[in-house]
């Protein structure tokens, strides 16, 4: 079966591992400040403090952020649980608004109407690799003092109006499972413009451990003292998944060359086929493209996704509604909040995209897609 998405890994990547299980360090060694060093050189030139999964790095963010019981996170639907369950974890209270009927982007409108004093922060998902409208949103949450969190799982290598995901919200988190852009494995990591909330990021993902004698309270002790502060937990990326990391970021450009050939492909192929929109891109955008999502119309999805596995095609679903879960159902979360999101929800359907995707293969899915459809 065709997967959706998969890793593509070079023997550079393996003997970039490989050089790590030779050397002395597997965890806390240069290769961890290497990788971070470089993921802020291409996300604008912030701090980025790598963790062992997108989830983790969304922990860390909510985390420096301060967030505590009782305050509001306004966010998106359309997402993997984590961009709120880690917000909820601390004690948040999220308030979702819908999405924009074309890109299933949050909606700055919505946003807009829902803000208030108690709202902390603004987080929005790159959605299939496209940003959001991060200037609109940034005003809105000017006015209450919010922060604005980017949920890149999906867009890194991704431009908005000409600057790179990382320079677009205050606080910027990346998945790197094997199905994203480019991958460590599992791992992730978060990008700070604020280097106090990249620090409080830093100390909580590691146990919250302070080793900077300037702000020692127990005073007095010897060359080894730490002490901690506030709790933090252990997020740490290892330097085997950082070697990793580096190499698969020498390739990036070369990633999303290809996946935007597959992108045009599907584009042209599909443009004149009954029954399917295809995604959109707006004119100040240049997306790496994580997801191809189209929507099969008429109430068909169901059926053209059933069918499309019987014919080796690995197509997938992105996303249920997250209030759709029974985790906030039970907290009384209703349907019907969110119409654009669950209209989207109802039609989309991921066809596979990855590097190693061959133009045969984009040819095999069309066809099946067809077929199904017909």
């Amino acid at each position: 079966m065709l997967p959706y998405g998969r890793q593509s890994i070079s023997e550079d990547d393996i003997q970039a591992v490989v050089d790590v299980l030779r050397g002395d360090w597997l965890t806390t060694g240069p290769l961890v400040s290497a990788f971070e060093a470089k993921l802020g050189e291409i996300t604008g030139g912030h701090r980025a403090v790598t963790a062992t999964s997108g989830t983790a790095a969304l922990h860390m963010a909510y985390a420096a952020a301060g967030i505590s019981s009782g305050d509001v996170v306004i966010s998106t639907p359309m997402t993997f649980i984590a961009t709120t369950s880690t917000a909820s974890m601390l004690g948040a209270r999220i308030v979702f608004a819908d999405v924009e009927e074309d890109t299933a982007l949050i909606d700055p409108d919505a946003v807009d109407a829902l803000i208030d004093e108690r709202t902390r922060v603004i987080a929005a998902v790159d959605y299939a690799g496209h940003p959001a409208d991060y200037d609109r949103l940034s005003d809105t949450a000017s006015r209450v003092g919010a922060l604005v969190l980017d949920d890149a799982a999906h867009s890194i290598g991704s431009t908005y109006k000409g600057r790179p995901v990382g320079d677009l919200a205050d606080l910027t988190t990346l998945s790197f499972f094997p199905t994203k852009n480019l991958t460590t494995g599992e791992g992730g990591a978060l990008v700070a413009k604020d280097p106090q909330l990249a620090q409080r990021a830093y100390e909580f993902h590691n146990i919250g451990l302070v080793r900077d004698a300037a702000r020692f309270q127990v005073p007095g002790e010897g060359a080894w003292h730490q002490e901690v502060h506030e709790f933090g937990v252990n997020y740490r990326l290892t330097d085997i998944a950082c070697a990793l990391g580096l190499s698969q970021l020498s390739r990036l450009d070369a990633f999303k060359r290809r996946r935007a050939e597959i992108t045009r492909r599907y584009d042209d192929a599909l443009a004149d086929v009954d029954g399917v929109r295809t995604p959109i891109q707006r004119e100040d955008v240049d997306a790496m493209r994580h997801l191809y999502p189209v929507r099969i119309l008429d109430g068909r999805r169901r059926e053209v996704f059933d069918r499309m596995r019987e014919l080796g095609v690995g197509v997938q679903v992105n996303y249920m509604p997250v209030y759709w879960h029974p985790v906030y159902a039970d907290a009384g979360y209703r349907r019907g909040m969110c119409p654009n999101a669950e209209a989207f929800y109802s039609e989309e359907l991921s066809l596979p995209i990855h590097p190693e995707l061959t133009d045969s293969q984009v040819d095999q899915v069309v066809d099946a897609l067809t077929e199904a459809l017909h």
